[in-house]
């Protein structure tokens, strides 16, 4: 490698990374590539939103692994119950995309520091009463108090997409797959007790 072009891979990277007036720049090879503070920022908030929806996601299952395998077999179950297999990708995909909202709003901390704290409020709120309607129905075998603990986990879902949407659309979009998705929940959760109450 030559000098001369080492000299401009050096002085392209120096400006990527250390001219603080740069918001576009232009490289060696004619291709334009934006780095921002704000961008940066905005993708290290929806990497730490995803990360712990994921990580929540991911201890909920291990705490109720053996009412999954061990209890939930046994119970009658409505004709639209989902085959097993359904859950798990199923869970994983609303996870990235309620991780990817609340990082989008949690972007928007600083122009509106009130109403995304608010926001971020009912996300957490919610996420906490997802991880507990796990431990109810899977690990204390209580179909009754996860249907109501459901109900409760969807209007809370429904008030942080009504924030969100506030925010951010996008971050709106992101949430009515999940909405829906624990709304089929809540309904698979009310025939289960009925079946076998």
């Amino acid at each position: 490698m030559s000098t001369s072009f080492k000299r401009k891979i050096s002085g392209s990277v120096h400006a990527l990374f250390f001219h603080k007036d740069k918001k576009k720049f232009r490289g060696t090879f004619g291709f334009s590539i934006f780095v921002t503070k704000k961008n940066m920022q905005r993708f290290l908030r929806i990497s730490v939103a995803v990360m712990t929806c994921l990580v929540v996601g991911y201890l909920s299952g291990m705490a109720t692994k053996q009412g999954i395998t061990d209890w939930y077999p046994t119970l009658n179950k409505p004709f639209f119950n989902p085959p097993n297999w359904v859950f798990a990708p199923v869970w994983t995909l609303l996870y990235l995309g309620m991780g990817v909202a609340a990082g989008l709003v949690w972007s928007q901390m600083e122009k509106n520091e009130a109403l995304v704290k608010r926001a971020l409020f009912f996300f957490t709120v919610q996420l906490a009463l997802n991880a507990l309607w796990s431990f109810l129905f899977f690990s204390l075998w209580n179909p009754l108090v996860a249907l109501l603990e459901i109900i409760l986990l969807e209007l809370m879902i429904y008030e942080t997409y009504i924030q969100f949407k506030k925010i951010n659309r996008w971050a709106g979009i992101l949430l009515i797959p999940y909405l829906a998705w624990v709304g089929f929940a809540t309904l698979l959760n009310g025939a289960i007790w009925w079946l076998n109450r």
